[in-house]
């Protein structure tokens, strides 16, 4: 897998590839719908902006970050949309600028943490590789909707190979969201790459549970932004198919999820 180095290299050309959508948009292009219910453009990237933020608190100021994480357990449910909310009544360019710094100084923050440090965070503690992971999954998963909502193609590359690592990671967690138990036997994971003829693997080559793909599909299932029934994936065996319909790689409770597209 990646070093933090590589890690942080892809968060900062998701950053720009997503920037480069936003940039030069109209301010009722900003406010216009998403995917996502409720969200507009600028939800999802106050969003993005918001958590950049918090991150960067949790690496350089651990006691303000507890702070405020005090605060947002009053309201564990409602927390992120009100942020996203107070984001997106922001001018669009003020939005946008802010995410720029936040961005670019969350990156430099992360290369100075310490190797074995524990970052504070809304669920566990985690390394600065993994808060740099989760970082480059929501930047690409916001970065979806906005491309869906401006109708345009943002071509799949190979730094999503750490978000599938990050979606196998997490297969257990699914299940404890949904107060299920997880399966004990281990799932093998056989994704295509966006870019070239690799085959990304995860667990035992002979494991009777498996699901195979596209790399991007599987990415898109992680992070909900589309529906099972509209991705090419193949789950063999009841455990895998069962979890294919509750995977979630982000924190919180159970997602809602994407509707199926419905044919014109």
């Amino acid at each position: 897998m990646a070093d933090l180095s590589t890690t942080i290299s892809d968060l900062q050309a998701e950053g720009e590839q997503l920037d480069a959508l936003v940039a030069s948009l109209t301010d009722e292009q900003w406010a216009g719908p998403t995917p996502a219910k409720g969200w507009s453009i600028a939800h999802q990237i106050g969003h993005l902006a918001w958590t950049d933020r918090a991150s960067l608190m949790a690496v350089t100021d651990p006691e303000a970050f507890a702070e405020s994480l005090a605060a947002a357990w009053k309201n564990p449910l409602g927390f992120v949309d009100e942020a996203a909310e107070v984001e997106a009544a922001r001018p669009p360019a003020e939005l946008l600028a802010d995410w720029r710094a936040g961005r670019t100084a969350l990156a430099e923050a992360l290369a100075a943490v310490p190797s074995g440090t524990k970052l504070p965070w809304y669920g566990p503690p985690m390394s600065a590789m993994s808060m740099a992971t989760a970082r480059l999954m929501e930047t690409w998963a916001h970065g979806q909707d906005v491309a869906a909502a401006l109708g345009v193609d943002a071509p799949p590359t190979n730094r999503l190979r750490s978000i599938a690592h990050l979606g196998v990671r997490t297969r257990d967690f699914a299940y404890a969201v949904n107060e299920l138990t997880p399966p004990a036997e281990e799932f093998r994971f056989e994704l295509t790459a966006p870019e070239g003829d690799e085959v990304w693997t995860w667990g035992p080559e002979d494991a009777a549970q498996r699901v195979t793909g596209p790399a991007a599909d599987f990415c898109l299932l992680v992070t909900q932004r589309a529906n099972p029934a509209d991705l090419d994936l193949t789950a063999v065996g009841p455990d895998a198919t069962a979890w294919i319909a509750i995977a979630q790689v982000f924190a919180g409770p159970p997602g809602a999820g994407r509707d199926p597209k419905v044919d014109a």
